[in-house]
């Protein structure tokens, strides 16, 4: 959860403060110039996913604004990759996490910008455009929220409230057997509810107290997950993939992910980890 505080003093999230408001108000214009029945390009990408006119634009957009603040490479779904495994540290771009989302027009997609040394994420920006939010994890200290419409300033506090475990899962996850399997053998753990919602929009529910822990089976790629796992970290939670590691970032031949739980607190993760053991037991 979140408390209202004073504007923070950090220069590394105010510079990009104006920066991420610009691309949610891109986004915005792109959504409801969509949801209207307007013409709207969108296409298939090799993999068969969908990338829209909207994914362009504000891509372009934000590939020349961290152009001009920094001098760092940029690695966007987007982009290119040719050269990222020489870097030791850039920019993880994706500019419209959850394409399906608005494309079903459901106002469930992120803008995720990270930064990335060594293998580590180290700053982090999860913005909601339709939700005019946007959520900083600075180099040191504690989220931070700021609310575009009425420029308010909120930092990350730990909620002391006890509640049933919330999962939060994809809109698509119910068509996968693994989350029934996965949710079968949470149920003998521990009583639970579920909260769906689309991209990376579920950490911004993790960080607001809404969702306990997200279980992952079907791919993500790295900028899906990089801006999260920062923000989790930071309030005492993580990401790690079903064997208990963490996620490092640019040190493989591919971008794409393996299965991951995401979790709120260190109790969470016990809880979550032991439902992937006793599901992989059992089938």
């Amino acid at each position: 959860m979140f408390r209202a505080t004073a504007t923070p003093q950090d220069p590394m999230v105010l510079q990009f403060v104006p920066i991420l408001t610009q691309a949610c108000e891109i986004l915005r214009e792109e959504y409801q110039r969509y949801c209207s029945g307007a013409a709207f390009d969108v296409i298939k990408k090799d993999d068969n996913s969908p990338v829209t006119q909207a994914d362009f634009r504000v891509n372009t957009y934000l590939t020349r604004a961290l152009a001009e603040i920094s001098d760092l490479p940029l690695l966007s779904e987007e982009g290119q990759e040719h050269e990222r495994r020489s870097w030791t540290e850039f920019w993880l771009l994706d500019p419209l996490d959850g394409t399906k989302e608005f494309l079903h027009q459901r106002p469930e997609f992120t803008v995720n910008l990270s930064l990335v040394r060594g293998s580590l994420t180290t700053f982090a920006i999860l913005a909601v455009p339709e939700r005019q939010l946007i959520y900083f994890c600075p180099e040191q200290g504690l989220p931070y929220k700021y609310d575009i419409r009425t420029m308010a300033w909120f930092e990350y506090e730990a909620s002391l409230t006890t509640r049933i475990l919330a999962v939060g899962l994809s809109q698509s996850s119910q068509q996968k057997p693994k989350y029934t399997e996965y949710l079968q053998s949470l149920a003998k753990l521990t009583d639970y509810t579920e909260f769906k919602a689309g991209s990376a929009y579920k950490f911004c529910l993790m960080l607001e107290d809404q969702v306990d822990i997200y279980p992952r089976f079907h791919p993500t790629s790295e900028w899906d997950t990089s801006a999260g796992q920062c923000m989790l970290e930071r309030i005492g939670g993580g990401l790690v993939d079903f064997k208990g590691r963490p996620f490092t970032y640019n040190h493989r031949d591919t971008l794409l992910n393996g299965g991951f739980i995401a979790f709120k607190n260190n109790e969470m993760k016990n809880i979550a980890l032991q439902a992937v053991s006793d599901m992989q037991t059992e089938h």
